[in-house]
């Protein structure tokens, strides 16, 4: 394939129906429109059903704790969550657990807005854990280790 073999698409070049030209047009004397009614006299506004509830009212209404429902996206927090049962398969004793050791062992693909340790599974070891929110049964289980806690603010 080259450049002189390239031709424009068949259908973007189609011109636009002119309506309203004489009867001989096609689309002359209503111009689409049908005959009398409130569509046909002028304008209305765009989802207007002739007094019926329009569809915008019909459906309902988001529910939840959707941001999409409250608007609250931008203010959420999203962690990346890992749980205290897999951080003592992962890290030897009295070793420090940072998210950028989390990130290197694999436990955790991004850090996103911070790393929560979750307090699923069971923990034999003490560890230093350094993350940026904890369970209370995960803070439970690392100090019943004889682990230390230690929340990062940002």
């Amino acid at each position: 394939m080259d450049l002189g073999s390239l031709r424009p698409n068949k259908r973007g070049r189609k011109s636009k129906k002119r309506v309203g030209r004489g009867i001989a047009a096609g689309q002359g004397k209503t111009a689409g429109r049908g005959e009398k009614g409130q569509k046909h006299r002028s304008s209305i506004a765009p989802g207007f059903e002739g007094g019926q509830t329009p569809l915008y009212r019909r459906v309902p209404t988001l529910r939840g704790i959707s941001s999409a429902a409250h608007n609250i996206g931008i203010f959420r927090r999203e962690y990346a969550v890992v749980n205290v049962g897999s951080l003592g398969e992962k890290f030897e004793a009295d070793a420090e657990v940072t998210p950028e050791a989390l990130l290197a062992c694999g436990l955790i693909s991004k850090v996103l807005d911070g790393v929560k340790i979750l307090g699923t599974g069971e923990i034999d070891r003490p560890l230093t854990v350094r993350a940026h929110a904890f369970s209370a049964s995960a803070r439970e289980k690392i100090e019943a280790a004889d682990g230390l806690v230690e929340v990062i603010d940002e």
